[in-house]
């Protein structure tokens, strides 16, 4: 099922004098259609799966795809109008064949005898295209593409390929949608953040003095993984940027009494990536890593106290920032606190916490706040919680202490 929520897409494509958008990136292609894209988009290029959203909403989602993908995606979501292009693919339905002549049989009764592309054929896939929009009646509309993704080529032949259209950039309709997040969406982000946040308990399970980098990231793989399993959901991934020491480049590092530990972790439900962060030691901190903590504490107590519907993410940043100062970090300059998460390409989506940024925060964001501190020669430093924005503040989804965590004191 789509996460798009036709009714605000509708409103937005509107303020941008928008007939359609008109998407090519392949985890777009999955938020817009609710399938995913398949393997023809492994080459980056735009072409091989394309999304058309009307921006009418009473009027049925289409998508091009390729045959490879499309049993995949009617199964998923039946009633997307799909049309489908060839790739370099063979792949029949031979059940109850018994020789070659019935092989070759079922290529002919597919259509898909002769020659395959390299690859996909991107002329192809622009067609199928131009067959939608003349149906629909959009072949001389004004249609937004996601230009922050489609590489400048491939941008060219769109638009020789279909001269009538007239093409805008799309990208800040399709950032805005994905910044509002729907149920479906929030349930994938709690579930990671909560399998997460499970690996971060099996992890410190397993800290002592000796304990390598290595080690500490293998539990907890295995923390998240298991959580999800018992849950009932699966981790289409995982990624974690684990620091020990005082060498932040050291992957062969072990812990030392007083080292610092630093976990920035995330699980992915379905592409959606959670985000959130602990500081951990085992023996007591440096007296200058528990200043520069405490500091970090204070500033992110402040945004927190900001995070709320209405408000700014750049008034955010601000009373962040402040805090930072107030604390005598007179030369600390952080280009932002925290970000929106989703299923985009990256960890880190639109829009951000930085400064003078006027975007509103609103309800059904989801949110990561964050206050790091990297420092070579003393170990890195970070907090970060993911929250929901509700119609009257913020929902934390995650429950460990935000303390820098003696572990041997436990």
């Amino acid at each position: 099922m789509s996460d798009i929520d036709r009714r605000y897409a509708e409103r937005l494509m509107g303020q941008a004098r928008l007939d359609a958008l008109v998407i090519f990136q392949p985890e777009a292609f999955r938020y817009a259609i609710g399938a995913a894209a398949g393997v023809a988009t492994m080459w980056g290029r735009a072409g091989a799966a394309i999304a058309l959203v009307p921006a009418d909403a009473s009027a049925g989602l289409a998508a091009v795809a390729s045959d490879h993908a499309a049993g995949s995606i009617r199964k998923a979501v039946p009633d997307v109008d799909l049309r489908t292009h060839r790739v370099w693919i063979d792949m029949l339905d031979l059940t109850g064949a018994g020789n070659v002549d019935q092989i070759n049989e079922a290529y002919r009764q597919l259509g898909s005898a002769g020659p395959r592309p390299e690859t996909f054929d991107r002329s192809a896939c622009f067609g199928l295209l131009g067959d939608l929009l003349k149906e629909r009646g959009l072949e001389r509309s004004k249609i937004g593409a996601d230009l922050e993704f489609m590489p400048a080529a491939d941008f060219e032949a769109l638009k020789l390929a279909l001269p009538t259209v007239s093409w805008a950039d799309g990208s800040e309709v399709l950032r805005r949608l994905r910044a509002v997040k729907t149920p479906g969406e929030i349930e994938r982000l709690r579930r990671a953040a909560r399998a997460a946040e499970a690996g971060l308990v099996r992890m410190v399970a397993v800290v002592k003095p000796g304990a390598s980098l290595a080690e500490l990231s293998s539990a907890w793989k295995a923390g998240a993984q298991a959580d999800a399993a018992e849950g009932g959901f699966g981790l289409s991934s995982h990624w974690d940027f684990i620091s020990v020491g005082t060498d932040l480049s050291d992957m062969a590092a072990v812990v030392t009494p007083g080292a610092l530990i630093k976990a920035d972790v995330g699980a992915l439900v379905d592409g959606y990536s959670s985000d959130g962060a602990r500081t951990f030691t085992h023996g007591p901190a440096s007296p200058l890593a528990r200043e520069i903590f405490k500091a970090l504490e204070s500033a992110f107590a402040a945004g927190l106290d900001e995070l709320r519907p209405g408000n700014t993410f750049g008034a955010v940043h601000a009373v962040m920032l402040a805090s930072m100062r107030r604390d005598g970090f007179a030369e600390y300059y952080r280009g932002h606190f925290g970000h929106s998460v989703g299923g985009s390409v990256g960890i880190e989506e639109w829009p951000f916490f930085s400064a003078g940024n006027p975007e509103i925060i609103q309800p059904n964001m989801v949110v990561a706040l964050e206050t790091p501190f990297y420092g070579q020669g003393i170990g890195a430093l970070m907090i970060e919680d993911q929250f929901l924005i509700t119609e009257t503040g913020a929902e934390c989804m995650n429950s460990l202490p935000r303390t820098l965590r003696d572990l041997s004191a436990e």
